[in-house]
């Protein structure tokens, strides 16, 4: 394994510093240090150096939708964006519901070796919330499951979500729920309110996102559990849980990029990239959830990355799949929308988008400081460059990214994963 000495990059957009790699850690951060001859050098000048980004909700497809994503496309992407570990969702074809399905998103995540895959089981068999699916033996496999969700539908049922909460506390796992009440939200299509109606597309409201989070954050304080929000997208939502946290309950949530940027304004245009599930709110929605974010009443930024392939996307609104692309843009879209709003530092991004979120899914070698003795989990990151997003320039197999012809700040200059690098000088290594 060859080491790296990364010269003069802002650690975590501090202190400048030198960073040495060597054998899979950091060996040493400081000035003036000494590396072997044959060290690689890396100029980080201007640079900032992040610790490896961990994203808690990514949907990478395999197995069942290959034509979509594979483990092996969509950690690349991941890599690409400075992600150094990836939590792929159980809504694969078959359901990742058995210890068997869990194994082989693993197994396949370590062959790939471009990110660090952890798999999160389903709630219930084949996610139709009727009957809890193999909690236990999932997180006893080889692939030590700590997070589960049905996420792509709701575990609607009360009783069985109590359950599911009560069951995870045997091994400290974590449910991490869709909030997305069914009977309100049948035939929903984008987010409800005066433009729903103009453009005669049947609304999503905010209240069948809040009721759910707002029934499993009461379950989760009778039962004391770990509770987590996938994806909140509503101000009434932030105002729930930030209720919640000041009772010092046990309940995570997480933003997406998307939900941070982008408005229900741009369904105006009647493209299916913008249809999304929950659907893009309003401009105080976005506002809401960047406070939230900024405030530490969300906890972290997850990509809920949702690769489609083109014949699912390029058809009318009401036919089209739900989701949006979102690995390889994620942490620009946090810059304009969170650092260079002064909302967040790069510290905080650092916090947001690789420690808690590594602690929340209990992924132990990931979102550590950079400092000696720690795993070479890094990304160097430029926040001068202006790019344009092109669709047709992804490395994940789909191209449904919500931001093509945006000009967003910001490029990942390189990731390391445990010292080896899965890209450099902004390119895939291999």
């Amino acid at each position: 394994m060859t080491a790296h000495l990364i010269t003069g990059a802002k650690i975590v957009g501090g202190e400048v510093a030198d960073l040495l790699i060597d054998n899979g850690e950091i060996v040493a951060v400081g000035t003036n240090l000494d590396a072997a001859p044959d060290a690689t050098t890396i100029d980080a000048t201007g640079l900032i150096a992040l610790p490896g980004l961990v994203d808690l909700h990514t949907h990478l497809r395999e197995p069942g939708r290959e034509d979509a994503e594979t483990v092996f496309t969509g950690t690349r992407a991941a890599a690409k964006g400075g992600f150094t570990a990836v939590f792929a969702m159980a809504n694969t074809d078959p359901v990742a519901d058995t210890a068997g399905v869990v194994e082989q998103v693993w197994r396949l995540g370590r062959d790939a070796g471009y990110a660090d895959v952890y798999p999160i089981g389903a709630v219930t068999v084949g996610r139709k919330g009727t009957q809890l699916a193999e909690l236990g033996a999932m997180a006893d496999s080889a692939a030590r499951v700590r997070v589960f969700s049905d996420d792509g539908d709701c575990v609607w049922d009360a009783a069985l979500m109590r359950r599911a909460l009560e069951y995870v506390k045997a091994f400290d796992g974590v449910i991490a729920q869709h909030a997305q009440e069914p009977r309100l939200t049948q035939g929903a299509q984008m987010n409800e309110g005066a433009l729903s109606g103009v453009l005669g597309l049947t609304g999503w409201p905010s209240v069948a996102e809040e009721a759910i989070i707002a029934r499993d954050i009461l379950l989760n304080a009778h039962v004391g559990s770990k509770l987590h929000i996938c994806h909140l997208s509503t101000k009434g939502s932030v105002e729930i849980v930030r209720a919640a946290k000041r009772r010092g309950l046990e309940v995570t949530a997480e933003v997406t990029p998307h939900h941070l940027l982008l408005t229900e304004d741009l369904a105006a245009s009647y493209n299916p990239v913008y249809k999304v599930n929950p659907p893009l709110r309003t401009k105080a929605d976005v506002e809401a959830v960047r406070e939230g974010l900024a405030d530490g009443t969300i906890d972290i930024v997850a990509t809920d990355h949702a690769p489609h392939p083109v014949e699912d996307k390029d058809c009318e609104w009401s036919a089209a799949a739900f989701g949006m692309t979102g690995l390889e843009t994620a942490l620009s879209v946090v810059q304009q929308a969170m650092v260079d709003t002064n909302l967040l530092t790069w510290a905080d991004v650092a916090d947001r988008m690789s420690y808690r979120p590594a602690a929340i899914g209990q992924a132990a070698e990931q979102g550590r400081p950079l400092e000696a003795g720690a795993p070479a989990n890094v990304v160097l990151y430029d926040p001068r460059i202006e790019q344009t997003v092109v669709p047709d320039a992804s490395v994940s197999l789909s191209r449904n990214t919500p931001f093509e012809g945006m000009t967003l700040p910001g490029k990942v200059v390189a990731t390391f994963l445990r010292g080896t690098p899965a890209v450099l000088d902004g390119e895939l290594t291999r």
